[in-house]
């Protein structure tokens, strides 16, 4: 039963799910909570409120996103804390109300434009009050401006005061940009997310500043679409500018950048993620598919030819670069020859990690109301043998890396062999596979957590690497 408590600080619990953009929300959120006097606890038994910040993008993680909201809810019957659960995140900005009818257990749903006034919303509903759901909007007719059309000059922009939270890892999400102006036709994220709105550099700096201090020593760039970086700022080559500029930062050992989008990578981005120190030859290319009439289908560009010769270009200037890509299986008008034609593709162009996602139909969106919808059955099918494939080719493209140098930056050490564990410079977190590190007679390698070492690469485990230290590495503390 709710109780006050006078002496007992208000506890709350930050839930995320969903991909890095979410995470980078989530440490907002926890930030300005802890700011305005919050505790902040991982376990929502132990909180006074349930926070989940929720993901809308696919049709499975909007069911995960429920299940977690319901397991939250359930506390309230039976844990000695928990009082309330609050929905806000992208299935709560994307549904608002009808969320809000659907699942009464949520005390709450909350949109984006209530971040700001986060804790006072909960503090209402831990004091009985049920605030008015979000009424949903098309966010893409917000149209915000640009420090261009504001007439302000980006560069003498003033940084904003940082608060966020830090979870201790030695890796984290930094947002460079927000919102999207592509208009994929099975993309509902530009609606509920909004037009693109580049952050100022002085603001990402400032905030890489704040993570560095705190111990993070990778920052993974995040946005919906970091090519487009700049564009509403007036100059499109700001990108190439700034992560250097990141990896310069006291403290931080490597910058890697996320979400390309083929289409948009210019040479010069592409020799500045090659060829720059503390910057990883990283490149996260969405490509959807391979087959050009699939593509146009889904408002897209490009090809297998076309995404061949771009891995070539991208190889020819850093050869050990990392590669990774997501597809689309069972898209309405996928045929059999188009699945076959997305096979070849991948098995020439040796990506070391794909993410194979079969299509669900996203309210909205114009691939809802496309003609030949494949059967779903088939579409597990597909989705199935593609994965089996780029499994196979993912452990070979592993192998192709032995006798390789690599640098490792150490974040744990594994419970099972002992052996220290981190990513090297082609390993993108949580989804890329990790390199565990030996010494020359096979046993852990001396190195401690947060170091960046040179090892060579000498067995493989799937996309898992195993590698023998050499050296002290390029160390950019």
């Amino acid at each position: 039963m709710p109780h006050e408590r006078q002496d007992d600080p208000r506890r709350v619990a930050v839930v995320t799910l969903g991909c890095a953009r979410n995470e980078v929300d989530s440490a907002e959120l926890a930030g300005r909570l802890e700011l305005a006097g919050w505790q902040l606890v991982e376990d929502a038994s132990e909180a006074d409120v349930a926070v989940v910040n929720t993901c809308g993008f696919v049709d499975q993680a909007k069911k995960d996103s429920i299940d977690t909201l319901l397991e939250a809810a359930d506390l309230k019957d039976g844990a000695a804390r928990t009082r309330a659960v609050v929905a806000v995140g992208c299935l709560a900005e994307r549904y608002g109300a009808e969320l809000a009818g659907q699942l009464p257990e949520a005390d709450a749903v909350l949109g984006f434009d209530s971040y700001a006034d986060l804790s006072w919303h909960l503090d209402a509903v831990l004091h009985g009050h049920r605030p008015t759901a979000h009424v949903p909007r098309d966010r893409r007719t917000l149209l915000p401006l640009g420090p261009v059309e504001r007439g302000d000059v980006a560069a003498a922009e003033p940084a904003e005061p940082v608060v966020l939270h830090h979870d201790g890892r030695l890796w984290a999400p930094l947002k460079i940009a927000s919102g999207c102006d592509r208009r994929c036709s099975f993309c509902a994220i530009p609606a509920f997310r909004g037009a693109f709105l580049s952050r100022s550099p002085a603001q990402v700096l400032s905030e890489a500043r704040w993570l560095a201090e705190h111990g993070v020593r990778e920052l993974f760039c995040v946005s919906e679409n970091s090519t487009s970086y700049g564009k509403d700022l007036g100059d499109l080559g700001l990108l190439e500018r700034l992560l250097p500029e990141l990896a310069a930062v006291e403290g931080i050992a490597r910058v890697r950048l996320s979400y390309l989008q083929p289409a948009e990578l210019r040479p010069g981005l592409v020799e500045v993620l090659a060829g720059t120190p503390g910057v990883a030859p990283y490149f996260d290319l969405s490509f959807q598919h391979a087959a050009p009439s699939l593509l146009r289908r889904m408002r897209r560009f490009g090809g297998a030819d076309d995404f061949l010769a771009l891995i070539g270009r991208i190889r020819a200037a850093a050869p050990l670069a990392g590669i990774r890509s997501n597809v689309i299986l069972g898209f309405p008008g996928e045929q059999e020859q188009d699945v076959e034609l997305l096979c070849a593709f991948l098995a020439e162009a040796r990506l070391d990690a794909v993410g194979v996602f079969g299509f669900s139909p996203q309210d909205g969106t114009e691939a809802a109301g496309l003609d030949g919808v494949v059967d779903p059955d088939e579409i597990a099918e597909r989705v199935h043998r593609v994965n089996d494939l780029v499994e196979e080719l993912g452990a070979q493209r592993a192998e192709d890396r032995l006798g390789e140098q690599v640098e490792v930056l150490v974040e744990e050490f594994d419970v099972d062999t002992g052996l220290p564990l981190g990513r090297a410079a082609h390993q993108g977190p949580d989804v890329d596979g990790v390199t565990l590190l030996r010494d020359a007679q096979g046993g852990p390698a001396p190195v401690a957590s947060g170091a960046l070492v040179a090892a060579r690469a000498v067995a493989t485990e799937g996309i898992d690497l195993f590698a023998v230290v050499e050296g002290a590495g390029t160390d950019r503390a």
